[in-house]
This record gives C-alpha cells, structure tokens and sequence, in this order.
C-alpha cells in the first residue's frame, strides 16, 4: 500500500471530506495538522509551491492537490491505482 500524508488544520470542511474519501478507501493517512503553522507548515509550502490552502495530499512522495483534486481522481477511476490498491 502507498504512503499517504495529509496536511490539515482543525474545522477545515475540506479536509474532513478528504479524509472520509480516504477513510473510505481503508487508508489511514499520516495527518499533519498545521493549524498553528510552525514547521509543518513550512514544509507543506515547500513540498506543494504556490499551495497555500488545506488539505494537500501526497501519495508516495507525488502532490496529488487538495480535496477536490482527491475527489476527481476518485470519480475518474484513478485513485485506487494510486492507493496501490
């Protein structure tokens, strides 16, 4: 199965549905919460350039995006392939 991280911050609707979608799939993403910012934050910007919302979702290293991004690749047949499985 792929490594999946997650950046998320607290109350972000967002980031909830990205993380029932992945729920779904059986993944149990590692979840960095940056609400209060700080390094996490810092590497989220630096993995994901010109991304400033929440979530960004990396899958094996790759930025696959935010929720939406997440989302579309569900709906087009290519997230479980991602997933590994």
């Amino acid at each position: 199965m792929a490594k999946i991280e997650i950046y998320t911050k607290v109350f972000c609707p967002y980031c909830s549905r990205a993380m029932k979608l992945l729920a779904s799939k059986g993944v149990t993403p590692e979840e960095y919460d940056i609400t209060m910012g700080g390094p996490k934050r810092a590497e989220m910007l630096e993995r994901a350039p010109g991304r400033t919302t929440v979530p960004q979702v990396f899958i094996d290293g790759k930025h696959v995006g935010g929720s939406d991004d997440l989302a579309a690749l569900e709906r087009d047949g290519k997230l479980d392939a991602l997933l590994g499985l």
